[in-house]
């Protein structure tokens, strides 16, 4: 028998024996007056005269995280809401069942204490307890070192013991909280009103991503997870939503790594009557608000930088490209090398000279090729947050072009940590170009490109009935929440990230059958 199953089968009888004091093994309820982050905020300034002058009775419940035994007596640390507080427990004081129970408990097992606050010698708060009530038994033990676990992905599996034992970890949730109250908050000030859209969609649209795909049986129809919910917003700006939002979860069927989980989150909103310029700065100051309210200051910690949020820097995707243009490559490019195929060959071929290599392929739009160039030259230097815009048409097919240059939308991305967080542009609300847009996107699908957008016919016809003029924004919540919180992989911020399936030998040890 494996070490857990004993202490399984040692901890069951431990249960039985609770059960035989007269206490619920699993009782519905505790009535509690207080919690522990409250009596620490409340009283660890209050001196021990003090307390004994004006007695305080709590009710408190929690998890025990420290348990030891003296004699007669014994300390232990209640933990909730990410904080511990002593408790004593005399037997004098509980009686002799309550400390019968005390002497039961382990690990992990949630209580209730009811008694008074005092300071102990060492003037640590603490209770001292008069009864104790049992909660609830932990079968399986605590580890001991989880906060140092070289398998991290037991960490994520197990997000219920990571949580419990390391109080860092529940902060950064508490934190990506906050984050969304923000984001909800900014947006209903101005106005915004929060919706939600079809989660199962007939046609995979509003972005270039492969989706998931299921079946619906009764009216066999085959329907895709949303990789995005824009089109469905938009869709509801032409019924006269003006203002409207989603925080929303999207589903891609693409890699896992340290940015990209199957599943996440996303706010998408969308102004009419706005431009790309209009919503660059509303969510400029959305971002910047969003910093402030998870950390109290507009700078976060990034590794070994600090990012500054109240300063963004902007930059066309061109002029990033030649700010950042690798020495080894030859001469910094000139607008004008952007704008035929030959010329952009002839960039990638200088460019592969020095530096790392990006592929070229003449069938491809040139747009597209130019858009590689920029991840390839300029995304590792975007630490601080820097707004770039004007993107290639190729790449943006739900975009409106700019009036002078055809061949680039009035789109942008806003990058930080080396990585893109939020994506806007002016929305194209010209049926007819939507359409052909579509029609050039079916082309790449046809030529092997399977994260290319589908036609979607009801779109069109949503168009055709007029779209106000709109300025939309997706903000990746995940990327955002890593950044507020020094958080270098996505999973470190989704509680329950995708993993593979579990192994047998990680599964827990089960109640042997009687």
């Amino acid at each position: 028998m494996a070490l857990d199953e004993k202490i399984y089968e040692l901890r069951r009888d431990k249960l039985k024996q609770i059960e035989a004091l007269g206490q619920e093994a699993y009782p519905r309820k505790y009535d509690f007056t207080h919690i522990v982050p409250q009596i620490l905020a409340h009283y660890s300034a209050s001196a021990g005269e003090q307390l004994e002058a004006s007695r305080v009775n709590v009710r408190v419940a929690g998890r025990i995280m420290a348990i030891r035994l003296m004699g007669k007596a014994g300390f232990a640390h209640l933990q909730q809401g990410g904080q511990k507080l002593q408790i004593y427990v005399k037997k004098d004081a509980v009686g002799e069942k309550d400390f019968e129970l005390y002497k039961l408990l382990d690990l992990g097992d949630h209580i209730g204490v009811s008694g008074y606050l005092f300071r102990t010698r060492t003037g640590e708060l603490s209770i001292h307890v008069e009864e104790i009530t049992f909660l609830s038994k932990d079968l399986l033990p605590l580890p001991e070192k989880w906060h140092g676990l070289t398998d991290v992905e037991l960490r994520y599996r197990q997000r219920y013991v990571d949580l419990a034992m390391n109080p860092e970890v529940r902060e950064v949730f508490v934190k990506r909280s906050k984050l969304v109250q923000s984001l909800r908050r900014f947006l209903d000030s101005h106005d915004f009103i929060e919706v939600e859209t079809p989660m199962m969609q007939q046609v995979a649209g509003g972005a270039a991503a492969r989706p998931f795909t299921t079946h619906h049986n009764t009216l066999d129809v085959d329907l895709y997870l949303r990789i995005a919910p824009e089109l469905y917003l938009k869709r509801l700006t032409v019924g006269g939503f003006d203002r409207v939002y989603e925080i929303n979860r999207n589903f891609r069927n693409e890699g896992i790594s340290t940015r990209h989980n199957p599943e996440f989150t996303m706010l998408e909103f969308y102004q009419a009557y706005a431009d790309f310029r209009t919503a660059m700065d509303f969510t400029q100051k959305l971002i910047q608000q969003a910093a402030v309210d998870v950390n109290g200051t507009a700078k976060s910690k990034w590794g070994a930088h600090e990012i500054d949020w109240s300063n963004f820097h902007r930059m066309t995707m061109r002029e990033a490209i030649i700010h950042y243009w690798p020495e080894g490559s030859g001469a910094k490019p000139e607008l004008s090398d952007f704008a035929t195929q030959d010329s952009v060959k002839n960039l990638v071929e200088r460019f592969n000279k020095g530096h790392a290599h990006v592929a070229y392929d003449p069938k491809e739009p040139a747009g597209k090729t130019i858009a590689s160039l920029f991840e390839a030259a300029a995304e590792e230097h975007l630490i601080q947050p820097t707004v770039i815009y004007e993107f290639p048409t190729a790449i943006s097919p739900l975009s409106k072009q700019k009036a002078d240059e055809p061949e680039w939308t009035e789109r942008f991305e806003i990058y930080a940590g080396e990585m893109e967080i939020s994506n806007g542009f002016s929305e194209l609300n010209d049926p007819v170009e939507q359409r052909k847009r579509f029609e050039a996107q079916l082309s790449e699908r046809e030529r092997g490109d399977d994260e290319a957008h589908q036609m979607d016919e009801d779109y069109i016809r949503a168009l055709s009935y007029g779209m106000p003029p709109a300025g939309g924004v997706g903000v990746g919540v995940d990327r955002l929440c890593m950044l507020l919180t020094d958080s270098h992989t996505i999973r470190d911020v989704i509680l329950f990230p995708l993993l593979r399936p579990e192994k047998e030998s990680e599964a827990s040890p089960q109640e042997p059958e009687s």
